[in-house]
């Protein structure tokens, strides 16, 4: 019976799960940073976000919004990534 290629590579390694974790960890720290940013716009903004994007209908306020998410979605990946 022929081996397969893999056979005896240890695939889990420790290095793998340090590297496992640490992605993990990055992530938790990513999306706390990333609430906090979000709970700091709501409690700044003089009106409602929510109000004004889905019962007033403000396309241009939702514009905005998805700008600064993704720029403050590119600083924390900058920031972890290094």
């Amino acid at each position: 019976m022929a081996k397969a290629p893999l056979a005896g590579l240890e695939l889990v390694t420790e290095q793998g799960i340090r590297n496992v974790l640490a992605a993990l960890l990055y992530s938790l720290i990513g999306v706390v940073l990333f609430g906090v940013v979000w709970l700091a716009l709501t409690r700044l903004t003089p009106f409602s976000i929510r109000k004004e994007i889905e019962e007033d209908q403000n396309t241009a306020l939702g514009i905005i919004l998805g700008a600064v998410i993704l720029g403050v979605a590119l600083i924390i990946s900058a920031a972890i990534g290094g």
